[in-house]
């Protein structure tokens, strides 16, 4: 009889690999970054259906492979419906399951905290009433992502001198992962100026808790967020063990 187990997952993708069957990648709270053949997925007569649809959250009985498990049951946890009813919804979640496929590892020592953080985030996003509320979504996403997965930006101190900056003029360099001050900055090509403002905003997201309600979620525009999620897209890209396919698609709906 062969081993199985179960996990909670959320779909992050598919391949085809026959005229019936797909290759699911999923993230799963357990496990991390795993793969799982359906079998006559694309047969009307599948009992998994639309539970193998990209970003839905199941609970999975999978039975265990020599290469690849194959999925026997599947529980859908939630579809997060009201994403496939708005399109910058839509590609702002799938921006973010490319963060999650690019950095997600498998047997992730940190698994059940990234499929939390990602789980909440499909749910804000999904229930998300403005463009404000859909954008803080992704913002919170991506700088809470990057500091569970090792890449958590500095915004305290100057990366370079260890100092916190004593001057209302501040850069952000990529490259070095955080803030510069003034007198740093200047052997520095490549960094973005910021306002204190900010610099303040996006240290209070790092440092609270992503379901937080924190003193900008009513103050912040849209055009904030837009600045800081390029600046933290562009940042992510640069750490990235893949290349983005995604990111042209936040362009169409600045």
């Amino acid at each position: 009889m062969r081993e199985q187990f179960t996990t909670n997952v959320i779909n992050l993708k598919s391949y085809n690999i026959s005229e019936a069957d797909k290759i699911i990648v999923m993230y799963s709270k357990e496990k991390g970054l795993i793969k799982g053949v359906a079998k006559g997925i694309k047969k009307t007569t599948s009992k998994l259906g639309g539970r193998m649809d990209m970003l839905v959250a199941n609970k999975l009985m999978l039975n265990k492979g020599k290469t690849l498990d194959t999925i026997c049951q599947a529980e859908a946890l939630n579809t997060f419906f009201n994403l496939r009813n708005d399109m910058n919804k839509l590609f702002y979640a799938m921006y973010c399951s490319e963060i999650v496929s690019n950095f997600g590892i498998e047997n992730d020592p940190n698994s059940e905290e990234i499929y939390n953080l990602f789980y909440s985030f499909l749910e804000k996003l999904s229930n998300a009433k403005t463009k404000e509320q859909a954008m803080l979504s992704v913002l919170k996403f991506q700088i809470k992502i990057m500091h569970i997965t090792g890449y958590s930006i500095e915004l305290n101190d100057c990366v370079k001198c260890q100092k916190e900056p004593n001057s209302e003029e501040i850069y952000f360099s990529i490259e070095q992962g955080g803030i510069l001050c003034k007198d740093c900055a200047i052997d520095v090509c490549k960094k973005i100026k910021i306002p204190q403002k900010i610099k303040e905003f996006l240290n209070t997201i790092l440092k609270e808790d992503f379901n937080t309600q924190t003193k900008y979620d009513d103050l912040v525009t849209e055009k904030i967020c837009d600045i800081c999620i390029n600046l933290l897209k562009n940042y992510i890209e640069y750490y990235s063990p893949k290349r983005f396919k995604t990111t042209q698609m936040l362009e169409s709906i600045r």
